[in-house]
């Protein structure tokens, strides 16, 4: 019975870590495109992250990607709030280990929105709705909403300090295998570094739409909070590169990453060796 319930424990592990593999490559579509289109095409930037979907769109197999990237980007979002609730990825329950995973927790709400814009794109062809602004619309309108997405903005400029942490030190390499390309270190450090200036000003949108009453129409997707910097020459250059390497990178996790086992329970993970 014992070698029965490890062979459980062996196939959730393996279903756990594809759909986790299928979500960095989700992301890599995403920030790959998106760094594409900034350096490339001015107009459809000023889009934002609608503009992102659009692209995606027209491709050939379009619409199979985007329902490709709608089930990665749910479950990368489902990973990051494991990482939140059931500490997956072993940060612990310090102050330090406590403000990586409520990072991860608004990363995983960023990218369950980006999960909604590309199921709206799959299904009907636009997201003319508007998912974050409407879902943040929705939160402001119960009591304490603002507060709500005030927090979550002071989440987001936690995440942006560790992003920017990880692209100096490379110390996102531990979890990274040592097959994975040469390359990696300094791919990963200039997208982890736009990363962190992208999520400082999704931040502050939610830190003024909660606390500063700036309504909800103001708050910034990723794709918005690209094409934000559209006016500021060399500085939105470099950042459309890092964003790009970024996906690069997350091309490289989807391959590369070491992804915790689930443990005898589902919750207890273990890291590969």
């Amino acid at each position: 019975m014992q070698l029965n319930g490890e062979t459980i424990v062996v196939d959730k592990s393996e279903k756990f870590s594809t759909l986790v593999r299928i979500g960095y490559f989700s992301r890599a579509i995403l920030y790959s495109v998106l760094g594409l289109i900034a350096l490339t095409s001015a107009g459809r930037i000023g889009e934002g992250t609608n503009g992102i979907f659009q692209a995606i769109r027209e491709f050939p197999l379009g619409a199979a990607i985007l329902w490709l990237m709608v089930v990665g980007l749910l479950a990368y979002a489902l990973f990051r709030f494991a990482s939140t609730a059931l500490d997956v990825e072993h940060h612990g329950t310090d102050s330090t280990g406590w403000a990586t995973r409520i990072g991860h927790a608004g990363s995983a709400i960023g990218h369950l929105a980006l999960a909604y814009s590309a199921y709206k794109f799959a299904t009907s062809g636009s997201d003319n709705g508007g998912g974050a602004q409407e879902a943040a619309s929705g939160v402001l309108a119960v009591e304490f909403g603002g507060i709500v997405l005030g927090l979550l903005g002071i989440a987001f400029f936690a995440t942006a300090v560790f992003q920017a942490k990880k692209g100096i030190t490379g110390s996102f390499m531990n979890r990274i295998s040592h097959r994975a390309p040469s390359q990696t270190r300094w791919i990963g450090g200039a997208g982890y570094l736009a990363r962190a200036v992208v999520f400082l000003i999704i931040g502050w949108s939610l830190f003024k739409a909660g606390f500063m009453s700036g309504g909800s129409d103001q708050i910034k997707t990723l794709g918005d909070a690209v094409a934000s910097l559209a006016g500021e020459g060399i500085v939105f250059t470099l950042i459309a590169i890092g964003i790009l390497a970024f996906g690069l990178f997350s091309l490289v996790l989807a391959r590369y990453r070491i992804i915790p086992d689930l443990g005898a329970e589902g919750r207890v993970p273990s890291f590969r060796a």
